[in-house]
């Protein structure tokens, strides 16, 4: 129905609804029918395509390509921040080859996590929770090589090469290890089993520290040129906020093979897009008269070399790094980035569901979400990106502010990760993207983030002076600490080098800080169901059968029938039948019929 509702339109200067109606044409006059409204209804969510439903072919593309800009500027600026401990700086073409692989595993884990994973519309792409980790442990290995000059031999270029790509196998070594905890955690359900302890006043400062901790990099980023900056933000702002109500005309051609005038609701569904053209040209023009500076990233030919060294093809491949190894260190560390990786992934995972008009996610769907983005670390460990892959918060952004929640249009972002990470020259040419443009679309989305979090407090009692104790400090401290850490690398000083740099990575994470801090005063401290937001978190989804309905969005696209139809899927903890492995009274059969148990009392969990 959605599809129809979209691809419809305008005929004959009528206007349908493209959120909440169906088109009906009938005699060369349109019509509007209103669809009923459920608890959970995209009117009520305000989305024009909800988590289930899909555009057309041709606008899904092009909104799934909107969600591949976004994600660009982290995907390609991490690498970039690795490859100077990796000792590659004096290899731009390996450094567009590195990026090149970074955006083709990314494809393969959205597809993975999409499909077979929690199958929300989230976006995979590699990890900065990772990248404290892999930067310890090259600068334990010493330091680079002197770079390379004008008189260096061929020897010499050989020699560097093979330095750094040995660096890579060492994280690639690490990676692959660590990430099978990964894997364990997640498909054991041990992660699953944590869910019962987190309600409302644990995911919003969770959330809210995700987007509030990134204000450092969009602050570095977004000063390169903060004209360009604000022109993001500018445009941003108007495109998604006041011009959302005015569509375009677009011509067309009907069923009936007759020409006709779809009224499309550009500025409602491309924003980001749009604001991104528009300040890319901008800085075009700057560029060419000379108004910015030479050397500054506000250029557009800041990063021209690597458009003009990129080859055209080039598809990664696992190991073409060389064979990974493995260290003892290594691997602690990095488990350190999976733990911190794993929390903001919860995090995402609640977030990303109630903007794509889901349920919070039951249990097995966050055991298969975690156990998948195993998966796709162990991916980035063979192909070499040199870290691990996680959700991307500002992807979830993009949803809030598109009101698309299709996990169809999350899909074709992913095809374009893949396809476009084989043609090393139209993905450079995307790398030419000025960094302060990049930081002005993150100040609005990471801002976004950070309210989605806020906004599960709606069903908590903030007349309660322990629920503003348990926000007020989690977020504080969540801020505070690891601000210390980062300004005192060495606070933690014990015997273990391994056990300081895990202590270290935790206690530098934002939202793992302010997760642990508000889930242990929300879980001890007092207080009623009601009180905490529990029951009214549940209650805003409907009665049970709304809600039973609304969980097939976590089944899996296939074999259900037969899932159901086994028992034994119902003790697997990444089954959409899983009921947990100690089964209370009331699942147990009652003369032949099983009880249904619904909501429980777990905090958040729907349908365990």
């Amino acid at each position: 129905m959605a599809e129809a509702t979209f691809a419809d339109g305008v005929e004959n200067g009528q206007t349908t609804s493209f959120s909440n109606t169906e088109a009906v044409t009938t005699n060369g006059t349109t019509t509007a029918n209103s669809r009923q409204d459920t608890p959970l209804s995209n009117s009520k969510r305000g989305l024009t395509y909800d988590i289930n439903e899909s555009p057309v072919w041709y606008i899904s593309i092009l909104l799934g390509f909107q969600h591949y800009l976004t994600m660009f500027g982290s995907t390609l600026g991490i690498p970039l921040l690795l490859s100077v401990d990796l000792c590659m700086e004096d290899n731009p073409v390996d450094i567009g080859k590195l990026i090149q692989t970074e955006f083709f595993v990314s494809g393969l884990a959205t597809i993975l996590q999409t499909t077979f994973g929690n199958r929300l519309p989230i976006v995979q792409g590699a990890s900065i929770s990772f990248l404290g980790p892999a930067q310890a442990i090259l600068q334990a290995q010493g330091p680079c090589l002197d770079r390379l000059t004008v008189n260096s031999t061929a020897e010499e270029v050989e020699l560097r090469g093979e330095f750094w790509r040995s660096r890579m196998q060492l994280l690639q070594g690490a990676i692959l290890v660590a990430c099978l905890v990964e894997i364990i955690v997640g498909f054991t359900g041990l992660i699953g089993f944590l869910l019962r302890f987190i309600g409302p006043l644990t995911i919003a400062p969770t959330l809210c520290l995700i987007g509030l901790s990134l204000f450092g990099t969009a602050g570095r980023f977004a000063g390169g040129n903060w004209i360009l900056a604000w022109c993001v933000v500018v445009l941003m702002t108007l495109f998604s906020q006041y011009l959302t109500p005015f569509s375009i005309p677009v011509p067309g051609i009907s069923t009936e093979k007759r020409f006709r005038v779809v009224w499309f609701p550009v500025f409602k569904l491309l924003p980001v897009i749009l604001a991104i053209i528009a300040a890319w040209v901008l800085a075009a023009i700057l560029t060419a008269t000379d108004q910015i500076p030479e050397g500054t990233t506000g250029r557009t030919d800041f990063r021209a070399t690597v458009l003009r060294d990129s080859p055209w093809f080039y598809i990664p491949y696992p190991f073409q790094w060389g064979v990974p190894f493995v260290t003892l260190a290594g691997v602690f560390g990095m488990i350190a980035g999976v733990l911190a990786s794993m929390v903001e992934s919860i995090g995402d995972y609640f977030a990303c569901a109630r903007v794509s008009g889901a349920p919070p996610p039951p249990n097995h769907a966050v055991n298969r979400g975690i156990g998948v983005e195993g998966i796709g670390c162990i991916l980035a460990g063979f192909w070499g990106t040199g870290l691990g892959t996680t959700s991307y918060s500002q992807n979830i952004g993009v949803i809030n502010i598109t009101k698309v929640g299709s996990r169809r249009v999350v899909q074709a972002s992913a095809l374009f990760m893949i396809i476009l990470g084989s043609f090393g020259k139209f993905g450079a040419f995307f790398a030419t993207i000025p960094i302060p443009i990049i930081g002005g679309m993150f100040f609005i989305l990471f801002g976004l983030v950070a309210a989605v979090g806020l906004s599960s407090l709606q069903f908590v009692d903030l007349n309660s002076s322990r629920n503003l104790f348990v926000v007020g400090s989690s977020l504080f401290i969540g801020l505070a600490l690891p601000s210390y850490m980062n300004d005192n690398k060495g606070a933690i000083n014990t015997r273990s080098a391994e056990f300081n740099q895990i202590v270290t990575v935790l206690l530098s994470t934002n939202m793992f800080v302010g997760g642990v801090i508000a889930a242990f005063l929300d879980n001890t401290i007092p207080g009623t169901d009601e009180e905490r937001g529990i029951i009214g978190s549940r209650a805003s989804y409907g009665d049970q059968s709304t809600i039973d309905n609304m969980l097939k969005c976590y089944d899996m696209p296939f074999g259900m029938k037969w899932i159901r139809s086994v028992k034994f899927f119902e003790y697997i903890p990444c089954s959409p039948t899983f009921k947990g492995f100690i089964r209370r009274k009331q699942d147990r059969p009652v003369n032949g019929t099983a009880v249904e148990v619904g909501v429980t009392n777990d905090a958040m969990e729907l349908n365990e």
